[in-house]
């Protein structure tokens, strides 16, 4: 298994604070309390997973576009069309309430984990890709799990 390089890797670990803290602040009405009140009820509990979460899977979108560009031809223009499906399941599917949300959102990352394996099988990807998308997805889906299932 090839090393993850350091960036990538803690810019990763940083971008799952909206997930854990809208996970913690599921768990304490307390900190959900203070957060709402200091941040605004949209950056606690369920609601800052959800926008965030539909912001993240866009940015995917773009990743697995980039990896495309390393394509030629048909595999290419089939890259580009899977590359748009994350933020498109983003999009049409997370409105209906937060748990509904939730449970398209995680659907949505592991959906992902799947295009992110084919983008890397077919060499689009960089080698430490499978690792770090492996760590991160099991983060955010249990951090949804516990923000709009618990």
């Amino acid at each position: 298994m090839t090393d993850i390089p350091r960036a990538p890797l803690i810019l990763g670990l940083a971008g799952l604070i909206p997930f854990a803290w809208g996970a913690v602040t599921s768990l304490s009405g307390d900190l959900a309390a203070w957060g709402a009140s200091v941040l605004g009820p949209r950056f606690v509990g369920p609601y800052v997973q959800l926008f965030y979460g539909s912001v993240i899977l866009s940015f995917m979108s773009g990743v697995l576009w980039g990896f495309a560009t390393k394509a030629q031809g048909a595999m290419a223009a089939t890259g580009y069309g899977l590359s748009v499906i994350p933020a498109l399941w983003a999009f049409f599917m997370t409105g209906g309430g937060p748990v509904t949300a939730s449970v398209n959102l995680i659907a949505g990352f592991v959906g992902l984990l799947g295009l992110d394996w084919l983008f890397w099988r077919y060499g689009l990807a960089p080698a430490w890709w499978m690792p770090l998308r492996v760590l991160l997805t099991a983060i955010v889906v249990i951090c949804l799990g516990v923000g709009g299932l618990l």
